[in-house]
């Protein structure tokens, strides 16, 4: 074997390598040098293989913050290597026992940047207005229910930079200012849910984040109903309902699905788009 060709053959193993400390370091991604650190390899030799994984889309590169994370398509090919369920697919009956026993209209939301889109809802009898309508609507995170309760539970690293860059959206919908949006997110986090109140005239709504194994929002269950449907003592049933199911579809989720990571790849295969 020729010099050449042992370097090649020794390409694939430190490849696999740097996969695995990506898949296992920050969702931020991670810096060259640490990589080549923790690897235990030349830095030149990390970026030329570095190079090549973004080449094939199963490594991303930030260069504004020269950082690197794991692609989408290496998602794409471990969930069908598990055969495993989308989020939507989990969460459907979830939707489906909420409106049968709440009588309400649930929404199934997941963050998109900056925004939370609406993948999947189930109608309840009452006719109601929400900001995010039907599948495949979006807010800011940080205005209404279910944006809100997934907007508390990101890293607070997340949860900073997004309230930095929506701020001036949120003010836009009639939101409130920085200080009492962290106030309010943090009373969403020792309550476990958001409530919103008259946003919309004669609307209200609750919500409650479907959390991953690390205790990080990976979506939303919601509902919206009218304020007259939102009493004290209702309210507590609804929050209970909403978080017993959001535990449910929790532990089911599968870190695999690229709904997780993309809402808009989620989006092309919802129904209607």
């Amino acid at each position: 074997m020729t010099e050449t060709a042992s370097d090649q053959a020794g390409s694939l193993p430190r490849a696999l390598r740097l996969l695995r400390l990506l898949g296992t370091g920050s969702s931020q991604g991670q810096r060259l040098a640490d990589l080549a650190d923790a690897a235990a390899l030349p830095r030149p030799t990390v970026h030329r293989i570095l190079r090549l994984l973004v080449a094939e889309g199963f490594v991303e590169h930030d260069a504004a913050r020269r950082r690197y994370r794991l692609g989408l398509p290496l998602f794409l090919l471990a969930a069908r290597a598990g055969q495993a369920e989308g989020l939507r697919d989990i969460a459907r009956p979830s939707l489906l026992r909420l409106t049968a026993a709440l009588g309400e209209t649930v929404f199934l939301l997941v963050r998109n940047g900056f925004d939370a889109v609406c993948i999947d809802r189930s109608a309840g009898p009452l006719p109601i207005l929400t900001f995010t309508g039907d599948i495949g609507g979006r807010v800011p995170l940080g205005v209404g229910q279910g944006s809100s309760a997934i907007l508390a539970f990101l890293p607070p690293e997340e949860q900073d930079e997004v309230i930095r860059h929506n701020l001036p959206r949120i003010e836009e919908f009639g939101g409130m200012d920085e200080a009492g949006l962290r106030a309010e997110l943090a009373s969403v986090r020792r309550q476990g849910y958001s409530a919103a109140f008259g946003i919309l005239p004669g609307m209200a709504g609750l919500g409650v984040p479907v959390l991953d194994a690390h205790g990080r929002a990976a979506a939303a269950l919601s509902i919206g109903t009218t304020t007259d449907r939102m009493g004290g003592e209702r309210r507590a049933i609804v929050a209970a309902a909403l978080k017993k199911e959001a535990d449910t579809i929790g532990a089911r989720l599968n870190p695999f699905d690229p709904t997780l990571r993309r809402a808009g790849a989620a989006m092309e295969a919802a129904p209607g788009r």
